[in-house]
């Protein structure tokens, strides 16, 4: 087990601090504010946003699924605190995945679309992945196609999907259900647990909290830990790992190992060790350890920001910073400083958040920098614009409720009281 240093002295948590858990809200008002109105595509889906809160193209754009399921996600978890609008945004989401994405003659759900019909027919586990979270956050506001969408996507990913010998899904598969062989990845399995847990709680069926212990123990407690808690992403057909993956999708499949994906996993282990009731001791010490190796290795201690990818050497391959992994950073060292409190895990929550401040907040038009380059200038190499609100969300309600599920449980729970 990685230690960290005991709390000590650090008398109190920023998270439990009233000025800065009113910065948070103003933070997340600000996100809902610069996504609610702009990003509605008025033929279906949600437009890409620029820099200034613009549509980055409006002649017919191809929009793909995780976009679409994130906001209804995002927005189910507006609707729970009070948001006016909010309820309108699932609604006009959750249609289109459910008119425009499924596949009525094949089943699932198409990888992307456009104003006239699939432009990428493929199905890919990690756009199903977020079609379960849609489902289940969208259950928890009650909206009418929840149910429906609920019992699709889970058949779809237990009957074409699920792979019981290894307790984790396939990867991709044609339009017509035709494997697309050689790869097993990590994160859409870890999209999944994500989801999954979102199910559960939705639903109370314990068949999804066992599918997501199942890909929890395949990839943390036997892959991360083999590999000194470095979670590997790329794996062949047996999940062996490939260390030497490439994938021209950057964004999705990035060679080598990415830290935000171990900061990820820190808080998703430690909310599914929760529900699970506690019963697996393993999952607060892989909690720590995939904490620890983040900000050991992924941190650039010289101008802040986590890199995007090491090598297997632990040297930075891709040094570029994205939004994203300090937003994980975030919430695992929320959800860690709240059940294993250390001053590492709150030095490093005030860290992130500093950093944030100081380098992704975009004060001239709203909404945060989705990238910087190494040296911390605002850049569109791999991201076009602003065009994702869930990490950054998700990153600044995180810490407002207790660290006992996801927002959208802990939100019900609460009455969204803050």
């Amino acid at each position: 087990m990685l230690e960290t240093t005991a709390h000590t002295a650090i008398a109190a948590n920023w998270s439990d601090r009233p000025y800065h858990r009113k910065w948070l809200l103003d933070q997340a008002d600000g996100l809902f504010s610069f996504f609610q109105q702009e990003a509605i595509n008025p033929k279906g889906g949600f437009f890409d946003l620029a820099r200034d809160g613009k549509p980055l193209n409006t002649d017919n754009p191809v929009r793909g699924i995780h976009a679409a399921a994130r906001m209804v996600h995002c927005f189910a978890i507006g609707d729970l605190l009070g948001r006016p609008g909010a309820a309108d945004v699932v609604d006009h989401g959750m249609k289109f995945l459910w008119e425009r994405h499924r596949d009525t003659e094949h089943g699932g759900y198409f990888w992307q679309v456009d104003d006239n019909g699939p432009a990428d027919s493929g199905k890919q586990g990690y756009g199903h992945a977020f079609v379960l979270l849609a489902a289940s956050s969208a259950k928890t506001v009650g909206h009418p196609l929840a149910d429906a969408m609920l019992a699709d996507i889970t058949e779809v990913l237990e009957t074409r999907y699920w792979e019981e010998r290894f307790g984790a899904i396939a990867e991709e598969f044609s339009r017509d259900w035709q494997p697309v062989p050689g790869y097993r990845g990590q994160n859409s399995n870890m999209h999944l647990t994500e989801a999954l847990m979102a199910a559960f709680e939705a639903t109370g069926d314990n068949s999804y909290l066992a599918k997501a212990e199942s890909i929890a123990d395949l990839l943390i407690r036997r892959r991360a830990a083999e590999q000194g808690y470095r979670v590997p992403e790329h794996f062949d057909e047996v999940w062996t790992l490939d260390r030497i993956y490439y994938h021209e999708n950057e964004m999705f499949r990035p060679a080598g190992t990415t830290p935000g994906h171990w900061l990820e996993w820190a808080r998703l282990i430690l909310q599914l060790w929760i529900l699970g009731g506690k019963r697996h001791d393993w999952m607060p010490d892989a909690a720590r350890g995939l904490f620890f190796q983040s900000m050991s290795l992924g941190w650039d201690k010289e101008k802040g920001g986590f890199f995007y990818t090491l090598d297997w050497e632990n040297v930075p391959d891709k040094r570029f910073k994205l939004w994203w992994p300090l937003c994980e950073g975030a919430g695992a060292a929320h959800f860690l400083n709240q059940l294993s409190p250390s001053d590492f895990h709150e030095e490093s929550y005030r860290k992130i958040w500093s950093f944030i401040a100081s380098n992704n907040l975009d004060p001239a038009f709203g909404g945060w920098h989705e990238e910087l380059t190494e040296d911390l200038r605002p850049a569109n190499t791999l991201f076009p614009g602003k065009g994702d609100i869930y990490h950054a969300l998700q990153a600044c309600l995180i810490p407002l409720f207790p660290a006992t599920g996801s927002l959208t449980r802990v939100i019900r729970e609460t009455g969204g009281a803050i």
